[in-house]
């Protein structure tokens, strides 16, 4: 029951998080990701257990850490279109 509650909270939060993008006319891929992972990581915070954790809550940090790998690459990304040519 409540891991059904965080996974509808969870989409929840990334069609909010569409939907803000696309009002503000800034919808990418990347910032999707950023507001993705920003609302995993508040409402993972916000739902912890404070005496036992779930077994499935323990799978989180693979997700969560698969979602800052994705922030980076695209961060590097970012970085690599900044630096003047030659640099690398």
């Amino acid at each position: 029951m409540r891991q059904q509650r965080f996974v509808r909270g969870q989409v929840a939060w990334m069609l909010g998080t569409v939907v803000l993008l696309a009002v503000l006319g800034a919808l990418s891929l990347e910032l999707f990701v950023l507001g993705s992972l920003l609302g995993l990581l508040v409402l993972t915070e916000l739902t912890a257990p404070v005496n036992v954790a779930p077994e499935w809550r323990d799978r989180l940090r693979y997700v969560i850490a698969l979602g800052i790998l994705l922030f980076g690459y695209f961060m590097a990304q970012r970085v690599i279109e900044v630096l003047p040519e030659g640099v690398l």
